[in-house]
């Protein structure tokens, strides 16, 4: 049975469902005739099925791809500008009760020092990352008892309450194990941003070989917490695979068959959805993944779902290179992480090591150096957060969005807070190129 507005993970994100989309798109994925109507259709930035995105996504005609490509840009420009968002992971714990075999946290891995965070040495990490300029933090950590629902939200209000320099973290998303509507209530009373959690993939039998312990295993209550999450009063949610586990096309559907159902039911789709790909990491053979994705399906892939969720912020972290980044920006990606590190207590010079890190990290540049990249590349880096100091989250975000309002209340923050950056954290070759950058844009607008 397939209900979307079903709250029960294997009728919302039914197999067969998936199974018979998979087979519309591979045996229309060459007609012109079909492909040109979706093409025309997604140039209202209205977004398509997840049945018409897999046509989009299996298309291997030339001349269409380029079309898919272009609309991509398009329509991440008219919907979100030249701006991209700035953020940096925390973590907070490495201790894990999971079996996750394509993670290093997993239960099993002695080979990995355990370490949690106390509130002390949160804070330190807290000022080493206000230091170079970051105000937006995601929290991770591994599901453990070491770190339960009292430690995840006394570190948030250790988070919030350190001002140093002219630092704050001004917002923090939240990136941890599928929990209790209670303590979703619990999060949204601390006053996090996004809560983000990733499906990993959404085939059953191999999320649940690729899950073989732990509370992790349990395939409804994982897929059915953004659910609760929202129930819990949580407005913003995000959402993501990680492709490589499964096959992507079968992934891909099921990210949109989530997005759908949540618009369906909660009345709002997917805040963000992530895009990250297996990578390198401890204690685990990438030679037992057969679904690695090419750089040229990851490419698509973001493409598709910019047409197909336009309204979504896209997120890539540093598990891509700086060249894979570069064209993930260029079709769809709008929020982008820098300077990061994914190892428990990273941020730290003198505490700095690779033994506890989650995944290997390809593009190593610091914020500052991610900046400029970005200034030379005509973006505007935004550290911006704005839209939930002054409500607008949820249902409210999505309906500017969607009428192409977001851009103009954005542009202006943005601005004001790269210039803020600049002042008080950038190099001197960075703040210039963003000088000049800021001057181009408040010409623009006033010819505008």
């Amino acid at each position: 049975m397939y209900n979307i507005k079903s709250t029960k993970a294997e009728e919302f994100i039914a197999h067969h469902e998936i199974v018979e989309s998979m087979e519309y798109a591979r045996n229309n994925y060459r007609n012109r005739e079909l492909l040109e109507a979706l093409l025309t259709k997604a140039n209202e930035s209205k977004g398509l099925t997840h049945r018409e995105a897999a046509v989009l996504l299996e298309c291997d005609l030339p001349d269409i791809n380029e079309k898919i490509f272009a609309l991509a840009r398009r329509i991440k420009e008219q919907l979100y500008g030249n701006r991209i968002v700035m953020f940096a992971p925390l973590y907070l714990s490495n201790y894990c009760v999971n079996g996750c075999i394509y993670c290093p946290y997993h239960a099993k891995n002695k080979q990995m020092p355990r370490k949690r965070l106390t509130q002390e040495e949160i804070a330190k990490e807290v000022v080493a990352l206000q230091d170079i300029g970051h105000k937006r933090l995601a929290i991770e950590s591994g599901e453990h008892p070491a770190t339960p629902i009292e430690y995840i939200l006394e570190s948030i209000e250790t988070i919030y309450n350190i001002h140093h320099r002219n630092g704050a973290i001004r917002r923090v998303n939240v990136n941890i194990a599928a929990t209790t509507v209670e303590n979703y209530r619990k999060l949204k009373a601390a006053n996090i941003g996004t809560y983000i959690l990733f499906q990993e993939t959404y085939h059953k039998e191999n999320y649940q070989k690729l899950h073989p312990t732990g509370p992790k295993a349990n395939y409804a209550y994982h897929t059915e917490a953004i659910d609760r999450a929202m129930e819990g009063g949580i407005d913003d949610v995000g959402l993501g695979v990680l492709f490589g586990l499964s096959n992507y096309l079968y992934d891909f559907i099921g990210l949109l068959m989530h997005a759908e159902h949540l618009e369906a039911v909660r009345g709002v789709g997917p805040h963000t959805i992530s895009v990250p790909r297996i990578c390198p990491a401890d204690d685990v053979d990438l030679n037992i993944f057969t679904h690695a994705v090419a750089d040229s399906v990851f490419e698509k892939l973001v493409a598709v779902i910019r047409v197909s969720v336009p309204y979504t912020g896209m997120i890539v972290s540093t598990r891509e290179s700086q060249r894979s980044r570069e064209k993930a920006l260029e079709l769809g990606v709008s929020q982008l992480s820098g300077g990061s590190h994914t190892t428990v207590g990273g941020y730290q010079a003198d505490h700095q090591t690779e033994d506890t890190a989650q995944f290997s990290v390809s593009d190593h540049r610091s914020l500052d150096e991610v900046v400029g990249w970005l200034l030379d590349m005509g973006y505007i880096p935004s550290f911006c957060t704005a839209c939930y100091n002054l409500g607008r989250t949820g249902a409210r975000f999505m309906s500017l969005v969607k009428g192409g309002k977001i851009a103009g209340h954005c542009t202006s923050n943005a601005l004001i807070t790269l210039k803020e950056y600049l002042q008080d954290y950038a190099s001197e070759s960075v703040k210039q190129k963003g000088l000049k950058v800021i001057e181009a844009e408040k010409d623009k607008r006033t010819k505008e």
